[in-house]
């Protein structure tokens, strides 16, 4: 085929988004001739929306090295940001900085070009890495005060993307929510080339869901599927990031074996070579899908591969191990995590989980997950998001029930329960029921617990999450059976010792403190006549009050 004939077809398959067809034609055509230097960008585009990482580097190399030998300043600077971003994805960081060094040196012979602020983009990339948001911020508007309107369309909606996110990084919220804003409406005119457009997708959507900034992360991740579905062969490494978001808001949504999936796939595109060092944010959400369906021992081998990847697994490893009756390790991991993070909306993602596993631990834990549940209101209040107001109406109903004050837990729970719903949040919906169902027993309004906790489970059963049915399930029996002497709590704490718990694991079940358990487990010896743990089980078993098959 014509040499010329088969450049234009790639330049046209590029502007359509046809990856493998804009690589396989441009390999085809630099083989018969080299490329000229614009089309060799065009090439190692292609190269980096395929995952292609060695390929697009080696031609980033060549592009760049060809505009500065010819002078082309402007152009050679645009290449240098691309290749930098290619080396560090690719985990390359000493690469990528010695780059960035050469670039800032020919950045120097002609200091007005224009596209000198790609430069000024990395810096601040820097920065935020190495937790200096300060620095980031200052570097941001700088970068906005160099960009000037005849920008390229890259540079713009990079700036926006970088101010906003510094910005964000330095509790200027609104702000900085404004930016990004700014910067997915430049997206969505369709100006920037599409690696730029998938990093800025990334970047936001990971941005909203850091905030908890549901309903905004939700907008933009709906447009980011529709943009992904226009072009199905994009599997690079921004692919793979961006489905690490959209598995976060599957779950959320309730969507799980869609989530699942993703997760999946995920996992696969940041180990192929091209975007490890975020791989360990696909398998931490896998595992954290595995564990709310109960695949415990899948859970903890994707935690492992969190791990082994660089990533912390907290705090879905230490609820693995609540859920499986290892408070102690549960507490140890949680107070450690807390210990290291400092910034508040970090800590927010701990201090649910943190509230929920000390408040397991009984009287003592009790004190600091209040603490914990205090500490996430003040968060809520200042950031105002919607979907961490209902944390924290979650955590501090949970506070006040385990507590014993059952009738002070009931306004935050509800209020956390609305506006879950109003996110379309039905997991943590579910689990809000759950304990509004708990504090209608405690006030002794048994009928409304039982439509509480029964609605719980229709939703947990619709979403496959196995422990939550199974704890439902043992909280609703209590109600729907009466024995002629114990009554529906002794019931459950009958039925949770024949399971083999200790009075510390009925009291977390059933969100009461240890000495009420005790006083429980009194209460049924002399009722039922015997005199052990073992005998009380025993009879369990034999009137039918539990099945020996029952998992323990």
């Amino acid at each position: 085929m014509d040499w010329d004939e088969d450049v234009w077809r790639g330049r046209d398959a590029v502007r359509a988004q046809a990856w493998t067809d804009a690589y396989d034609v441009l390999a085809r055509a630099d083989v018969q001739r080299p490329l000229d230097t614009p089309d060799v960008e065009l090439f190692a585009e292609a190269a980096d929306m395929l995952g292609r990482c060695d390929d697009a580097v080696g031609l980033l190399r060549r592009a760049y090295t060809a505009y500065a030998e010819a002078g082309t300043v402007g152009a050679a600077l645009r290449c240098a940001y691309w290749l930098c971003k290619a080396l560090a994805w690719g985990g390359d960081f000493a690469q990528s900085g010695a780059w960035l060094a050469r670039a800032r040196r020919l950045a120097a012979t002609e200091p007005d070009c224009p596209e000198c602020a790609y430069l000024l983009m990395l810096e601040a990339e820097l920065h935020f890495r190495a937790g200096e948001p300060e620095q980031m911020l200052d570097t941001a508007r700088r970068l906005g005060e160099a960009v000037a309107s005849r920008a390229d369309a890259d540079l713009a909606a990079g700036t926006a993307m970088t101010l906003g996110l510094a910005l964000v990084s330095n509790g200027q919220v609104a702000a900085g929510l404004a930016e990004l804003d700014e910067a997915m409406v430049a997206v969505a005119d369709g100006g920037p080339t599409a690696r730029c457009t998938g990093m800025i997708y990334c970047v936001v959507i990971g941005t909203c869901q850091d905030l908890q900034e549901l309903r905004r992360a939700q907008e933009w991740s709906e447009a980011l599927a529709e943009w992904c579905a226009a072009q199905p062969d994009f599997t690079g490494a921004y692919r793979g990031l961006c489905r690490v978001h959209r598995v976060a808001l599957l779950q959320l949504g309730g969507a799980w074996p869609d989530a699942v999936r993703e997760a999946r796939l995920a996992c696969t595109q940041l180990t192929a070579g091209y975007g490890g060092q975020v791989a360990g944010g696909a398998f931490y959400q896998l595992a954290e899908l595995h564990r709310l369906r109960g695949d415990f021992t899948e859970a903890e081998q994707a935690y492992r591969d969190t791990l082994h990847h660089g990533w912390d697994a907290q705090p879905g490893l230490a609820l693995l191990w609540l859920t499986r009756g290892r408070v102690e390790a549960a507490t140890a991991a949680i107070r450690r995590a807390l210990a290291e993070t400092a910034e508040p909306l970090r800590r927010a993602r701990l201090l649910p989980a943190a509230v929920e596993i000390l408040l397991a631990e009984g009287e003592a834990g009790a004190r600091e997950a209040a603490r914990a549940a205090d500490e996430l209101e003040d968060i809520a209040a200042f950031h105002r998001a919607a979907a961490l107001r209902a944390m924290a109406g979650q955590a501090q109903g949970a506070v006040r029930l385990a507590g014993g004050a059952a009738g002070q837990a009931l306004p935050p729970l509800r209020e956390a329960g609305r506006i879950w719903r109003e996110l379309d949040v039905p997991y943590e919906a579910a689990r809000v029921e759950v304990a509004i169902g708990l504090a209608c027993r405690a006030l002794g309004d048994e009928d409304s617990a039982g439509w509480e906790l029964d609605a719980a489970r229709q939703v947990f059963e619709r979403l496959g999450a196995v422990p939550d049915i199974e704890r439902t399930e043992r909280l609703t029996v209590g109600a729907e059976y009466r024995h002629p002497t114990l009554s529906p709590r002794e019931l459950e704490v009958v039925r949770l010792i024949a399971r083999g718990h200790t009075n510390h694991a009925i009291a977390t079940e059933l969100v009461l403190s240890e000495k009420t358990v005790a006083r429980h487990v009194s209460n049924i010896f002399g009722k039922l006549d015997v005199t052990s743990r073992t005998a009380a089980a025993a009879y369990a078993f034999e009137h039918g009050l539990v099945q020996r098959d029952t998992p323990a």
